[in-house]
């Protein structure tokens, strides 16, 4: 099984300089790969010959065989997964349920996120250990210090450098051995996704704390200083002001997303050891980040990212996850006699703002049974005896 641990690392200057120089390369041969595919693929469409399309493969072989003298200094891995990323980018470009599915483009020095991937690091006491392309002396290729300690047991598969605004990362794909999985507690757990909380059997995790809105204040403050630059001067805005003001905004960035990354990871590992079976409901987020209203809350509410991360920590825990239907009505039944609200019952359906004779939004009145009930527990409850085949 392979587990990913992202962490800090810490480079001597002669790393850091040997890292910067990656960047440059494998956005280099991404660019060279992708001019290459445009070619081989538009040849294929005018002789009308399929054997001409390219693929990983051909690609590769061509870049290798035409290399210059100063690209055997660098590491012959980066070269290679920049060809296997390109080739998955293009076969997703094709694939209509992709988010964003356009056809790979050509990396700019400005606008481009340095990183590089090799399939050769190694980890030695703590230190991860590149791979040294041919013609340097063992001598001047050094260790990089982790900023912490690996978390998985096991051997390191890819090593993925990424520049962000705090430093340097690299994600450890890491194939771990066998671990004991210990039996859970309890049974079921629902969880209720709202916009700034999670709903759940045993109670609530705000996923928007108060500290969030300073963060985004100044994140509001900085875009308006950055608009406001290229108005003035629409040809010649990036000043050093602007960049310095552009590296702010990055850090706030940076920092609400490892905030709500740490909430999100507790929550999820906290459930999955103490519970069996989970059920989640099953959002369409891409289109409801499509409302002008909603899309900004929603993406800080962390929606698309909650089943993901469930869907790999049920897989590596053996537990069991359940993706409510989107339309099962979990907010309209009565969790205690099973009465289901519609337009044309008594009181209408429950919206936002209650239902048409109480308006409470966080209150369910059954108008069946005369339960009255807290909105959300009422609808996590509906989650955790939602079945499969029901809905």
């Amino acid at each position: 099984m392979i587990k990913t641990h992202q962490v800090k690392i810490e480079p001597n200057a002669h790393m850091r300089r040997q890292i910067e120089r990656l960047f440059d390369y494998r956005r280099y041969c991404w660019n060279q790969a992708l001019g290459l595919w445009n070619d081989m693929y538009d040849e294929s469409l005018i002789m009308n010959d399929k054997q001409r399309q390219p693929n990983g493969s051909t690609v590769r072989n061509e870049l290798v065989k035409n290399k210059n003298d100063w690209q055997h200094m660098l590491s012959a891995r980066v070269l290679q997964q920049a060809v296997s990323d390109l080739e998955k980018a293009w076969k997703n470009s094709f694939n209509p349920n992709m988010p964003n599915h356009f056809k790979p483009r050509f990396k700019s020095k400005k606008n481009y996120k340095p990183t590089f991937t090799t399939d050769r690091a190694r980890i030695v006491n703590g230190k991860l250990i590149l791979d040294k392309p041919q013609g340097v002396n063992k001598a001047d290729w050094y260790g990089i210090r982790l900023h912490e300690k690996v978390r998985f047991d096991g051997v390191l598969k890819i090593c993925t450098i990424t520049q962000k605004a705090d430093g340097l990362y690299a994600s450890l794909s890491i194939e771990t051995v066998n671990e004991i999985i210990l039996p859970a507690k309890q049974d079921v757990a629902g969880v209720d996704v709202n916009v700034k909380r999670f709903n759940y059997n045993d109670g609530v995790v705000d996923i928007y704390p108060d500290s969030f809105e300073r963060y985004y204040q100044r994140i509001t403050y900085y875009q308006k200083a950055l608009a406001r630059k290229r108005l003035a001067n629409p040809r010649n805005f990036q000043t050093k002001r602007y960049m310095a003001v552009k590296t702010k905004l990055r850090r706030d960035y940076q920092k609400v997303s490892q905030l709500q990354n740490d909430i999100l990871q507790k929550f999820t590992s906290d459930i999955v050891q103490n519970y069996n079976e989970i059920h989640i409901e099953d959002l369409n987020v891409r289109s409801m980040t499509m409302s002008k209203h909603m899309g900004k809350n929603l993406h800080r509410s962390l929606f698309g990212r909650l089943s993901t991360v469930f869907s790999y920590k049920c897989q590596w825990n053996n537990r069991k996850l359940v993706l409510v239907d989107r339309y099962y009505p979990s907010t309209q039944i009565c969790s205690e006699c099973g009465y289901r609200k519609t337009n044309k019952s008594y009181g209408g359906k429950q919206t936002l703002s209650g239902d048409s004779i109480y308006r409470q939004h966080q209150v369910y009145r059954c108008y069946e049974c005369g339960a009255i009930l807290d909105r959300d527990e009422n609808a996590v409850k509906n989650i955790i005896n939602f079945k499969p085949n029901a809905g």
